[in-house]
């Protein structure tokens, strides 16, 4: 894993690269690799590489040419079939330099051109230059696990990289906030398409690739793949019994946990003693000959401490256990620092303790194993069977219910207190709500819901988002209604897929490679993706309550039944209880403090409101780390205010178990 960066001035631009300048853009992702640096120059194109060892240690420096210089590559990620390829590709007369797959891609791309990604098994986001059709070929993997995010100028300049500040220093751009996401991310957790928070920066979507031409700096964008949840793509599991499915997908993801061994240093994994996690430990301590290194992180309070489960696991397999124990302290010291490392607002707490789990396993191994994935392909969230169930019974309640009594039923819930449970739980249900989707799956999992935001935004702010705009669900609604979805869940999974798993992966991604470490993601093969989108419902979710049906019948001879019936925790992190406490000066400060209001964006008496609830004891948890991961982030890149707090990560306390 790397990082990487360019800078493309088309012939008419007028505009010249300035080495010193596209060098220092390149540098400010250097915590992505800091093993090596490169850089290539051809007139007005530039390409930058920081490179974090793998595969082929002393010879894959970067960027790296075919055998006559005619292209030139720039690549973040692995190819694990890259191997496959070599004696066909060698046979052809291709001349290898390197063991490397970077130079797998070169030579395919010699011979495919841009269905070069057709044959790429794995995780990647590159750059081709072509020096003789002075074209630019950019791709990005199925799924998004590598990011990607460009800047097209008027000129038809194109500044692309890996992440978003190295984009914006290329061109040496003062960020802006980009009204238009406002409502997406309040809602969403982030923005979501194309979108971010950075006006002018896009993200080039998973499953995309991207081509530029000098001559006038035109760019044309294409999608090669996309996951299918339709009924066509089911027929390959028709008439299949359901331990058929079981066999089938077992030994894809056993295929896909192999795949994912492949490095020339050391590698471990993550394990939180779930489900997802102790699957990928089962199978990998069966492909290993050492013990699996394996790294779990925690908090010191009960709710948010999962260690007996992650030590059952590790007990079982006899892995080598490492553990750390993050205070509030070090929580928050770290916060300033990861919302520049992840260049929007931090969508969720469990980035700060993934954090420091990955800054853990830094010190032991350069590669890892996650469990991203599995929720979105298989029904692992609670919201899926939920809304099938509020939908299926809310439809029935507003049909047989008088419109009378239903009134007075919904008066009487929404009277209950705040900071009542019942009233939280009644209040998402169909005895307030309307029994549609926008309200009873995209308002009832948002942060902040559409009449939240119509509270919360001041006109000037609602003037600059724009009309258009203020439907917080505009782009979850086009992957929700997408045409060939059989059914509800498939349309929950599919727009799950598209964005919420896309915010996931960014996530890991760059919260891993702050602490330069490299992170894989066994469940998202494309393969084994292919194949489960296509499962029939039955084997997602089973029943009302029984989530991820496949993957609990695949490891039930393996996995401790305390792993394989756990309910699905996520990663708690007690920020809610925090800021009742010792940080309840974070919300002065960043939520209803004298900087934060004077901006104009939002309500200051809703503000106001939301945290005397919560300090009352209502749960508006995701709101306010919402407000404050905002309020951080622009006085870091829109305020350009200067770093002031640094990280102390070497009082966490770490335990060998």
């Amino acid at each position: 894993m790397c990082g990487i960066n360019g800078l493309a001035f088309s012939s008419t631009s007028n505009r010249r690269i300035e080495p010193k300048v596209f060098e220092r853009a390149r540098d400010t992702i250097a915590h992505r690799g800091p093993d090596d640096s490169g850089a290539f120059y051809d007139g007005g194109i530039a390409l930058g590489h920081r490179r974090l060892s793998i595969v082929d240690v002393a010879g894959g420096a970067q960027p790296m040419t075919n055998e006559d210089g005619s292209l030139v590559i720039i690549f973040n990620g692995e190819i694990y079939n890259h191997a496959d390829y070599r004696l066909e590709l060698e046979a052809k007369g291709h001349r290898y330099q390197t063991h490397c797959d970077t130079e797998t891609i070169l030579h395919l791309y010699e011979e495919h051109g841009g269905r070069v990604v057709d044959y790429l098994r794995g995780m990647f986001a590159f750059a081709i230059w072509d020096k003789r059709r002075r074209e630019l070929f950019i791709a990005r993997d199925r799924l998004g696990v590598k990011p990607l995010y460009y800047v097209q100028g008027q000129d038809g300049s194109l500044a692309f990289g890996s992440e978003m500040k190295a984009v914006l220093a290329g061109l040496e751009i003062k960020p802006r906030m980009n009204y238009a996401g406002l409502p997406d991310y309040l809602a969403n957790h982030a923005t979501t398409g194309e979108t971010t928070l950075f006006e002018g920066v896009k993200r080039l979507l998973p499953g995309h690739t991207l081509r530029w031409r000098e001559r006038d700096g035109d760019i044309e964008i294409n999608r090669y793949w996309d996951v299918k949840f339709d009924e066509e793509s089911r027929e390959q599991h028709a008439g299949k019994s359901d331990a058929e499915l079981v066999a089938e997908w077992k030994a894809l993801f056993e295929k896909s946990v192999e795949l994912r061994l492949m490095a020339d240093v050391p590698l471990g994994m993550f394990l939180s003693g779930g489900i997802d996690s102790s699957a990928i430990a089962a199978v990998m301590s069966r492909l290993v000959r050492e013990p699996v290194k394996t790294f779990s992180v925690a908090f010191a309070e009960r709710e948010a401490n999962e260690f007996q489960y992650a030590r059952m696991v590790a007990e079982k397999y006899r892995t080598e256990h490492h553990e750390v124990l993050v205070t509030p302290a070090q929580f928050f010291e770290a916060l300033p620092r990861l919302v520049w490392h992840e260049d929007e607002p931090i969508a969720h707490p469990s980035s700060v303790a993934l954090y420091f789990v990955s800054e853990l396993a830094a010190r032991h191994v350069k590669v890892v194993l996650t469990g991203e994935g599995s929720d979105e392909m298989l029904a692992g969230y609670e919201r899926y069977y939920k809304t099938v169930q509020l939908l299926r019974f809310g439809g029935g309640y507003h049909k047989l219910m008088p419109s009378p009594l239903r009134a007075l039923i919904k008066s009487g819930v929404e009277g209950l207190p705040h900071e009542s449970k019942a009233g939280h739980k009644l209040r998402r249900t169909f005895l307030t709500l309307e029994p549609d989707v926008t309200s009873l799956y995209f308002d009832n999992f948002s942060v902040f819901s559409r009449a939240h935001q119509t509270q919360m935004l001041t006109a000037e702010t609602r003037e600059r988002i724009g009309a258009d705009n203020l439907n917080p669900y505009t782009r979850m609604r086009e992957y929700f209604d997408a045409k060939g979805l059989p059914n509800l869940l498939s349309r929950m999974l599919y727009a799950d897929t598209k964005t919420y798993l896309h915010e996931l992966l960014m996530k890991q991604d760059q919260m891993s490679m702050a602490a330069s470490i490299e992170s894989r993601v066994p469940f998202l093969d494309h393969k084994l993706v292919e194949f489960s989108a296509a499962l029939p419902e039955r084997m997602k979710l089973r029943g009302a309550w029984n989530t991820k049906y496949i993957l609990r019948e695949a490891m039930k001879n393996e996995l401790p039944p305390e792993i394989l019936s756990r309910k699905k925790m996520g990663f708690p992190v007690p920020v809610g209880k925090w800021f009742r406490g010792e940080y309840r000066h974070l919300l002065d400060e960043y939520v209803t403090g004298e900087r934060a209001t004077e901006r104009g964006i939002f309500n200051p008496d809703y503000l106001r409101e939301i945290v005397g609830e919560h300090l009352r004891g209502a749960n508006h948890n995701e709101r306010l780390w919402a407000l404050i991961n905002f309020e951080m982030w622009q006085r870091r890149f829109i305020d350009g205010e200067s770093e002031s707090r640094n990280l102390n990560v070497e009082q966490a306390v770490t335990i060998a178990a």
